[in-house]
């Protein structure tokens, strides 16, 4: 097992006691990548330490969750493990991918980004020159930009942000669809599509005080309460939007494919209040399981 006093940043031992709150639950604010090993085994041994090396690399975009499987073979069994090692991604309380083996590092880092990004710190400067800056002054300066750089695709990225900043939602789309596959996954376009998928809910949509008088007239209205928890996201109610997300999860699960599920987890992608997330993270995570 890993010695906790010693251990890195973001790893951690998982046990069955354990594994639901820091496993699952922890998944639905950071991926978890869950490395299934054993003490005996050589192919852990070149694994572990790059998977290590990998988490602190990313400094907290996903965790990495040690189980022995000759202590944890109850755990391990669960997972259907036939060898190792073994690593499983979850993500949102599910497992989302995995592999077999001790895989070469590059293979890592390939495995690693179609899921999860480093994160960075930020540079106080440029978040202050960010902040100064209107959404329209940030549109042509990054057209500028673009126009010297071509090549540059981080630009472009940008540039669908400042559009969605200065509400051009349908050429923030158009933009964010052209990036490259490597800028798609990145945090910030994620961000954004989570922010253009619960714009586009609104099209055609009542009011909010209409929509306010259709949950009250019939509280399973689950398309009015969507519409409604959208309207009051958007509208800097969050919390209160949040809250018609859950009446969705809580009352009608499957409605329209998990739709309150869904929209959660889009809400928690596009809010800065760390403290609201965390606390509606907890409420969703107790429907769940």
């Amino acid at each position: 097992m890993t010695d906790a006093a010693a251990a890195p940043a973001h790893v951690f031992d998982v046990d069955q006691q354990s594994f639901e709150a820091d496993v699952l639950q922890a998944s639905l604010t950071t991926p978890v990548l869950v490395d299934f090993w054993a003490t005996w085994c050589e192919p852990c041994k070149i694994l572990g330490p790059m998977l290590e090396k990998l988490a602190a690399e990313y400094n907290g975009a996903f965790r990495l969750g040690k189980v022995d499987v000759d202590t944890q073979q109850e755990l391990a069994g669960m997972f259907g493990i036939k060898s190792i090692p073994t690593v499983v991604l979850v993500k949102d309380g599910q497992v989302l991918d995995g592999f077999a083996g001790a895989l070469p590092e590059g293979q890592l880092r390939e495995f690693l980004s179609r899921h999860v990004q480093p994160l960075e710190a930020a540079d106080e400067a440029v978040k202050e020159e960010a902040v100064q800056e209107t959404p329209e002054q940030a549109i042509d300066r990054l057209q500028q930009a673009i126009v010297a750089e071509p090549d540059k695709a981080e630009l472009k990225l940008e540039l669908a942000l400042a559009l969605m900043r200065a509400g051009r939602t349908d050429a923030a789309e158009a933009a964010l669809t052209a990036l490259p596959a490597n800028l798609a996954i990145d945090a910030r376009a994620l961000r954004l599509r989570s922010e253009l998928d619960l714009a586009h809910a609104l099209k055609d949509a009542p009011g909010t005080a209409e929509l306010q008088q259709r949950v009250q007239a019939d509280a399973n209205d689950w398309t009015a309460r969507d519409q409604l928890g959208v309207r009051l996201l958007l509208e800097g109610e969050p919390a209160a939007g949040l809250n018609q997300f859950l009446a969705i999860l809580q009352h009608a699960r499957d409605w329209n494919e998990g739709q309150g599920k869904k929209r959660l987890l889009a809400a928690f992608a596009t809010l800065d209040d760390a403290e609201l997330v965390s606390r509606y993270r907890r409420k969703m995570a107790s429907l769940l399981f």
